[in-house]
């Protein structure tokens, strides 16, 4: 108040017996402000911080700056005012009505109380919704810059927007700002990492490995970069150290499936050089099953089992491995070849 001036404390003195929705507006005075809103303290913040922003929009004011409420005099713990300011922020941001309130800045001068504000936007980290992006992402974007896209390839995982998010630092003197700066860098970078899978099965990723990693990218704090152009092809994964990991399994375990594929579809390829099983076709032919079906078929003969189902032209059969016929849901039965080739030739 004394550095607002009197006029300032005037205009407060004049509202006092006015007020009706727990505080009063009065001009910024000698502050650099167009208008002061001063709150009654009545210990309950997300209230008081949720009907300012409220008035803000309302009178179409663009950016607003708060101090943490309720930590003077009123003697509140800085852990629950934090909670509750940030309660407030998060709800009042998420409404569609809202067009022109465009900044809100909470402005702490206490290195504590800057930890318990940390800590309650990490303790959103871990309970916020996939679609929304995370505060941990937004401060890195503030000190590294936007991730880049990746580089056009044959398949591109699409780029993850990141909201930017400035930190205004105010100390006593440039040490003390230099020494904040670095503190809040060492806090954001202990969260992240960043993990590289390099496999030749990447090469092999289709629309729908690039769909998957998508949708890993946008359920969780990470961004993903393919970067198959390399030798051997590598998958980057950076961000939120937990959400690194568990992507990076599901990374690998899609790699392993495509090794698995093709391990199957080679053994498959080699077996059917040696054994061909064959259904009646049209004209009285008969056609060559597929080589996966066919090891399937080849495979259970050699095992000795009785039976085995398959599908020939859409339709569900039940082989008979001793007889070589296959019987279909409505009891047709036709006859099946198992032809041995020339391995000679």
């Amino acid at each position: 108040m004394d550095a607002a001036g009197s006029q300032v404390a005037d205009e407060c003195a004049q509202q006092a017996g006015q007020n009706q929705n727990g505080f009063i507006t009065t001009n910024g005075g000698n502050l650099l402000c167009s208008k002061i809103i001063h709150l009654i303290t009545n210990n309950q913040v997300k209230s008081q911080v949720s009907k300012v922003l409220h008035e803000c929009e309302q009178r179409m004011y663009k950016s607003v700056a708060f101090p943490a409420i309720g930590t003077g005099q009123a003697g509140q713990s800085s852990a629950k005012v934090a909670d509750e300011m940030l309660d407030a922020v998060v709800e009042f941001a998420r409404q569609k009505s809202v067009q022109h309130l465009q900044t809100i800045k909470i402005v702490i001068f206490q290195k504590n109380m800057l930890t318990d504000f940390y800590e309650s936007m990490k303790k959103r980290e871990d309970s916020d919704s996939p679609t929304t992006e995370s505060w941990l992402s937004m401060f890195k974007s503030f000190f590294w810059g936007r991730k880049q896209s990746p580089e056009k390839k044959k398949f591109m995982i699409s780029e993850k927007k990141v909201h930017l998010v400035t930190f205004q630092i105010c100390g006593e003197s440039q040490e003390k700002v230099d020494a904040a700066e670095t503190w809040i860098k060492d806090l954001i970078l202990k969260e992240q990492f960043e993990n590289t899978i390099s496999d030749e099965a990447i090469e092999s990723f289709d629309e729908k490995q690039i769909a998957l990693l998508e949708e890993l990218q946008r359920g969780k704090q990470v961004t993903i970069q393919l970067l198959n152009k390399l030798s051997p092809p590598q998958i980057k994964i950076s961000g939120i150290s937990r959400d690194v990991c568990s992507v990076s399994l599901e990374v690998l375990e899609m790699v392993q499936q495509i090794k698995s594929t093709e391990e199957e579809q080679s053994k498959a390829e080699l077996l059917h050089n040696l054994v061909e099983w064959r259904y009646p076709g049209s004209n009285h032919s008969f056609v060559a099953f597929d080589k996966l079906t066919n090891m399937q078929l080849e495979h259970a003969k050699m095992a000795k089992k009785l039976h085995l189902n398959v599908k020939i032209e859409k339709r569900r059969y039940k082989v008979d491995l001793n007889t070589l016929k296959a019987t279909d849901d409505q009891g047709k039965t036709i006859n099946l070849q198992r032809v041995i080739k020339d391995e000679g030739k």
